[in-house]
């Protein structure tokens, strides 16, 4: 087949090389899951061998889903929402979506300048990260009544959809973790907490224990640092430079933890015979690194994978009610902490 008639190839052509009709091509793309295995297979090699591409702004102007879905994260610069977007777009994909991946450097106005331009490209849905956005932002999302969802943070009385995580009890659970193991010196590294729900919620969590049970802690032990290891490792190497050193650091996340063990060796001391290090999220490779990393294990695949399928549902059934689901944590014991000795 020339180049020409590719160009020219037509939802008809793809039904007459499939031997299906023109309904059943279309609702391969658009209700998957509506088509049996085999017959997606034939359609798939004639769209394949006929070059067609659909005319989604034709569709969307006769009123016919685009067929993506718009997520906004706050960063994709490392690896702390890499488990969630993948499951998330392996969920929405089963339906018929792709996603469109955008983020907005933990700045809430430039998360609703994304999402003005994803609405103008007349995404299905949009899904973002947290439960902290400006006011702008969701009263965009109601205004145009697009289905949405929240991803990573639970809370019971979210305005949006949600599916994720209780982080303050992520927070609570690590702290009380470190005093079980008879730990009263303990810093804390966070982020910073403005405009990152999550970020907030785990350091309050913490420190309902922590105040409950360590007095007359330094300033100093409360530490700020951006979601970098290499930021991690320079404020632990600070705080652990002062005459006063902690026996354990609470990291707001496993990013900050793995840099709080480098800060660690490179004033020579073990993890965690001089120092006990614990995280929170268990991403990727925390379980395989040397030592492993204790941590709060935060269930990343199974908050992607509701959320994209709670989404993907919404559009499809015109569903706008408002669901809020709540994905168990758990302590993940390992190598960085042991009991306090001193």
């Amino acid at each position: 087949m020339t180049d020409k008639k590719s160009k020219n190839a037509d939802i008809v052509a793809v039904a007459n090389a499939a031997k299906v009709s023109i309904s059943t091509v279309s609702r391969s793309f658009n209700h998957p899951g509506l088509v049996n295995p085999a017959t997606r297979k034939k359609i798939d090699r004639a769209v394949r061998k006929l070059g067609y591409i659909r005319n989604r702004a034709a569709q969307t102007m006769h009123g016919i889903r685009s067929g993506t879905i718009g997520l906004v994260l706050p960063t994709i610069d490392n690896t702390i929402f890499a488990e969630v977007i993948q499951a998330f777009s392996e969920s929405v994909d089963a339906h018929g979506f792709t996603i469109l991946v955008a983020s907005h450097g933990y700045d809430l106005e430039r998360e609703y300048a994304v999402l003005r331009k994803f609405l103008e490209h007349r995404v299905d849905g949009v899904a973002l990260i947290g439960l902290d956005h400006s006011d702008e932002t969701y009263q965009l999302i109601n205004s145009q009544a697009i289905p949405a969802i929240t991803i990573w943070n639970y809370d019971a009385a979210s305005r949006l959809s949600c599916v994720g995580a209780d982080n303050w009890q992520a927070g609570r659970l690590a702290a009380q973790h470190l005093i079980d193991l008879g730990h009263r010196e303990i810093a804390v590294v966070f982020p910073p907490v403005a405009g990152n729900d999550r970020a907030r919620a785990r350091h309050d969590g913490a420190l309902s224990v922590l105040s409950l049970h360590c007095s007359d802690l330094p300033p100093s032990w409360t530490q700020q640092a951006r979601y970098s290891i290499a930021d991690g490792k320079d404020a632990v190497i600070n705080l652990l430079s002062a005459d006063r050193r902690p026996t354990a650091i609470l990291c707001g996340n496993d990013v900050l933890a793995v840099g709080a063990i480098h800060a660690a060796r490179r004033l020579n001391l073990s993890v965690p015979e001089d120092l006990s290090v614990i995280g929170i999220g268990d991403f990727k490779g925390s379980k395989e690194m040397e030592p492993a990393l204790t941590t709060i294990s935060l269930p990343a695949r199974t908050i992607g994978q509701i959320a994209g399928e709670q989404l993907a549902q919404s559009i499809i059934q015109e569903d706008r009610q408002i669901r809020r689901t709540d994905c168990a944590i758990s302590l993940a014991k390992r190598d960085t902490c042991q009991v306090c000795t001193t």
